[in-house]
């Protein structure tokens, strides 16, 4: 039996609440300069991930409180927050390298749903990479490279999860272990992400920037 505890079902939501912090303020401070059908991908790929972590940790709470094992919302999380994490990197990356005019169109595959968690895997490692190395290029443009410290150990952290995905979770050990990655890994971008907001990132012109 997996070794939940409800201190564990909690400690779960905090990963989820700093993503979801961190993308609120990419947001507000990239949405004059994203196309809409750039903004569309990042911010239904942002949400698609958040809703993902957040059902799966609902999913522990339930089970450790002895409501129900009600398997679905976990099942669900790797699909979703994959193509979630898919979906907003190619937005952000969009953002930087075409011209982002009002009239822009964007278009997503939509991978099919397999019962292997190994593409799921692979697809939010390519999205979170995007996103982060989106990341870095704009800490450059500000003139603050050494934020790319804290992106780096973001995708570090993510790396790692996707290790620790292919280990036995039936041991408490193992879950705290990797809810300590993703506290780590989501603290830093969200730190990162409001240094960005704070030198300026709102303001910062783009070049061939032109969004009605």
């Amino acid at each position: 039996m997996k070794e939940f505890t409800v201190p564990m079902a909690l400690v779960d939501f905090i990963p989820v609440a700093l993503f979801a912090l961190a993308t609120i303020i990419l947001m507000r401070d990239l949405y004059n300069k994203m196309s809409k059908g750039a903004f569309a991908l990042f911010a239904a790929g942002t949400i698609d991930v958040v809703c993902a972590g957040a059902l799966k940790a609902l999913h522990k709470l339930l089970y450790a409180a002895g409501v129900c094992d009600f398997q679905p919302l976990s099942a669900m999380f790797f699909p979703v927050q994959s193509i979630g994490f898919l979906l907003a990197g190619i937005g952000v990356i969009a953002m930087l390298v075409h011209k982002q005019i009002s009239s822009t169109a964007a278009f997503a595959a939509v991978p099919p749903v397999f019962s292997g968690t190994f593409v799921f895997v692979g697809l939010m490692v390519t999205g979170v990479g995007l996103i982060d190395a989106a990341l870095c290029v704009l800490s450059v443009k500000l003139k603050k490279p050494w934020l790319i410290a804290l992106f780096v150990v973001a995708f570090v952290c993510l790396l790692a999860m996707g290790y620790l995905s292919s280990k036995n979770f039936e041991q408490a050990s193992m879950n705290w272990i990797a809810e300590g990655v993703n506290v780590v890994g989501q603290a830093a971008l969200l730190i990162g992400v409001w240094l960005l907001h704070k030198n300026g990132l709102a303001e910062l012109k783009l070049r061939g920037e032109e969004v009605a």
